[in-house]
């Protein structure tokens, strides 16, 4: 008999999970699978007045349904990423694999109606955002930041996929992008990606459905449980067991192999791998009408008077729409969902250290008010016309990704520090990880960069 344990209730962990129950040799007869999630409950993160569960912004009848039970899964990044997919994603020794992964699963089991998959187009704007009505340049102002020696810069999530400046292409706008004001905001455009090789996915219903799916073929689900050791053998030659505590109680759980997925918290029982946590928020912003599907990487010049943006290392919104001096630019993520919302992103901070659990996640809203005004300031839908229906925050992991055996501990395997593209990442990742632990190696892809003998 084998006892697999996966520590982690995120897309990793879940998709982990799903691809262990596909796998050819997987049988529930020979193989116990047991998930454990250290929170149980999905409000971390999460303002009060927010929005609880994405399905019902959705079609009820088809989106993937909310199971109490499961509480707690999709508490942290999985539940509030953007959610983008791409062939362009890195690292290029499992993009391709992953992202044909998503297509399958989307096929076989509905996803485009249970989590919103769609294809979509992935472009870069430079836009100048519109000063609020009664707002000007008069009165106290604040000059533009100079974190990290840059003046003015507030980084988006996946700034290394921008082009230069310069390199930007005034093509054209295209007929169905109509929900950025071109008249007096939309400076350039320009494509990074198209629906051959981009995609998106809601990714906290994705990775509910992967979780229901993986329960569905005999995996055993524990939310509340918060794992505290891995114990080794006195050699450290094999995983032994896994010690968790779920109210109040410490239980020791006989394990053959143990999946650590995570996150943020994976360093915290695996100190050897180096995968680190920043503090991101994002918001979700209902629209009057339905967006045509932009993922939208902007570069947007707020104009003097504009609402300062909270800096990176101010302390939990030290800094309270000041009107700015000067000019600065700043570059929130936009992705526009089939459900009739867009979801919006701004730079990462390290100003909160990580908590204890998902559960335990604060929202800066002060920071969320900088997103809601910036992208307000150059889409109507956006901004005057839309509803904002979540504020909320998360740690991403930084660092890896890093999937495979720990040392030379036999059963202990890591997949973990995914950064920004955990969502696109996954599939392929709970796939490797299966090929691990059944045949002893990887076949579907090269572990490559990932492989974590790279760092110990």
């Amino acid at each position: 008999m084998q006892e697999i344990t996966i520590v982690g209730g995120g897309i990793i962990g879940c998709s982990t999970a799903y691809f262990l129950t596909r796998h050819p040799s997987y049988s529930p007869d020979t193989h116990h699978i047991t998930l454990l999630e250290a929170s149980s409950t999905n409000s971390g993160g999460r303002t009060q007045d927010s929005i609880q569960d994405p399905a019902t912004l959705a079609n009820p009848t088809t989106a993937s349904k909310r199971n109490p039970a499961h509480d707690g899964i999709a508490g942290g990044a999985s539940g509030k990423a953007g959610g983008l997919l791409a062939l362009w994603a890195f690292p290029k020794s499992i993009v391709p694999l992953s992202f044909r992964l998503h297509d399958e699963l989307a096929r076989e089991h509905g996803g485009d109606k249970r989590w919103g998959y769609r294809r979509c187009w992935a472009s870069q704007v430079d836009c100048k955002a519109r000063l609020p009505a009664g707002l000007d340049a008069s009165g106290p102002a604040q000059p533009p930041s100079t974190d990290g020696g840059q003046a003015g810069a507030s980084k988006g999530l996946h700034k290394d996929h921008k082009k230069a400046t310069a390199a930007l292409r005034k093509l054209g706008v295209p007929d169905d992008f109509d929900w950025v004001d071109a008249t007096e905001s939309l400076g350039a455009y320009d494509n990074i990606g198209t629906p051959d090789d981009t995609a998106q996915v809601h990714p906290e219903l994705f990775t509910r459905s992967m979780a229901q799916l993986a329960e569905d073929a005999g995996v055993r689900i524990v939310t509340g449980a918060r794992v505290t050791t891995i114990n080794r053998s006195p050699d450290e030659s094999h995983v032994e067991s896994v010690t968790y505590e779920k109210d109040g109680q410490k239980t020791t759980h006989p394990t053959t192999h143990c999946v650590v997925a995570a996150g943020p918290w994976t360093r915290r029982l695996l100190p050897e791998i180096p995968v680190s946590a920043s503090r991101a928020h994002s918001v979700v912003i209902k629209a009057p009408r339905p967006l045509s599907a932009y993922a939208l990487f902007t570069a947007i010049k707020l104009p003097t008077g504009f609402r300062t943006p909270v800096s990176k290392t101010a302390q939990h919104g030290a800094t309270k729409g000041v009107p700015l001096r000067g000019q600065q630019v700043v570059e929130p993520e936009i992705y526009a969902r089939p459900d009739g919302t867009a979801y919006a992103c701004g730079p990462t901070d390290d100003v909160a250290p990580l908590p204890l659990t998902t559960a335990e996640v604060e929202v800066d809203e002060a920071r969320c008010a900088d997103i809601i005004a910036q992208v307000g300031g150059i889409s109507d839908e956006l901004g005057s016309d839309g509803e904002v229906v979540a504020r909320q925050a998360c740690y991403l992991p930084q660092g890896g990704p890093y999937i495979g055996q720990v040392g030379s501990t036999k059963g202990l395997i890591v997949a973990a520090g995914h950064t920004c593209w955990g969502i696109q990442n996954a599939p392929g990742t709970g796939k490797l990880v299966s090929e691990l632990i059944f045949d002893g190696k990887t076949t579907s892809a090269r572990l490559g960069s990932c492989d974590p003998a790279n760092v110990l």
